[in-house]
C-alpha cells in the first residue's frame, strides 16, 4: 500500500542532489514580466510611503502577535501606503534592477498583492491591485466584499471586521521559468517573507494583524478574477486598528 501523500511526494521530488542537478540555459526571451498591471481601470494615488510613528525593532518584535478583533476605526491612506511599501515595495535600484523590501529567490518576485478594502479613509470599499512600480492602487471593483472574503476564509469573520484584507497571489511562471518544480518551494517562502514584513510594519504603526492560510482557493481566485492555474491565491493577512 502506498502511503505517500502529495505533500511527501512533492518534498522528495523537488530535492536537490549533488551531481544530479539539471544544467541548461535559460530562455531569456521567454522570461515572464516582473510586474502585473491593469491598464483599463481607475488608478488611485497613494501618499509617499512614510511611517506615521517609529518603534524600535526590538519593541516591534516583542509586541508582534496575531490579532483577530478590531475596532471600527478606519485605516488611514498614509498607513496603507506604508504597509504596501514595507511588505513588497521597491526599496532600491541597483544596475537598473529594482529590488524590493522582501527577499525573493532569484529576484523574480512571483507574488502579487490585492486588497479587499473594508474601512479605509477616503477609499471606497472594493477590491484593488497594488501596482508596485507606480506605487498606486488599481480599482478592480467596488462593493462590500468583506463577508465574501470571510466566507472564503472558512468563515473567519475577522476578514469582514478588519479595515483591510491583503490577498497574495503567486504568478507561478515567474519562478518556474528558472527553478522548474523547485520553484514552488521558493514561492511559498517568498510569501512568508512578505507577510512577516507586513506584520512588523503593522505592529510598528500600532495596528493589529493576523495571517490566514485556511481558505477556499478558487472562491478567492474568482473574486479577484485570476485563473487559479497561472495565478492563484496562496495567502492572506487582515489588518486593522485595535483602538
Amino acid at each position: 500500500m502506498n502511503t505517500e501523500g502529495i505533500g511527501e511526494a512533492f518534498q522528495q521530488g523537488t530535492k536537490y542532489f549533488r551531481g544530479k542537478m539539471q544544467k541548461s540555459g535559460l530562455d531569456w526571451i521567454g522570461k515572464p514580466a516582473l510586474y502585473k498591471e491593469y491598464w483599463d481601470c481607475l488608478k488611485v494615488k497613494l501618499p509617499p510611503p512614510e511611517a506615521a510613528q517609529h518603534m524600535s525593532f526590538d519593541d516591534t518584535l516583542r509586541k508582534r502577535r496575531s490579532i483577530r478583533e478590531f475596532s471600527s476605526k478606519p485605516l488611514s491612506r498614509r498607513d496603507l501606503s506604508y504597509l504596501l511599501w514595507a511588505s513588497t515595495g521597491i526599496q532600491r535600484i541597483e544596475d537598473e534592477h529594482e529590488f524590493r523590501t522582501a527577499p525573493s529567490a532569484g529576484a523574480l518576485y512571483p507574488i502579487e498583492t490585492y486588497l479587499v478594502v473594508n474601512n479605509v479613509d477616503s477609499l471606497p470599499q472594493g477590491v484593488y491591485h497594488y501596482a508596485i512600480r507606480a506605487h498606486h492602487l488599481e480599482e478592480l471593483g467596488k462593493g462590500d466584499l468583506g463577508h465574501s472574503v470571510a466566507n472564503a476564509a472558512l468563515e473567519q469573520q475577522m476578514c469582514s471586521n478588519a479595515a483591510i484584507v491583503f490577498i497574495w497571489t503567486a504568478v507561478f511562471q515567474r519562478s518556474r521559468w528558472k527553478y522548474r518544480d523547485r520553484a514552488y518551494r521558493y514561492i511559498y517562502l517568498d510569501a512568508g517573507h512578505i507577510a512577516e514584513n507586513l506584520a512588523l510594519a503593522a505592529t510598528g504603526l500600532g495596528l493589529g494583524c493576523c495571517h490566514v492560510a485556511a481558505l477556499f482557493d478558487d472562491e478567492l481566485n474568482n473574486l479577484l478574477g485570476v485563473s487559479g492555474t497561472d495565478e492563484s491565491v496562496i495567502y492572506m493577512t487582515v489588518v486593522g486598528s485595535t483602538e
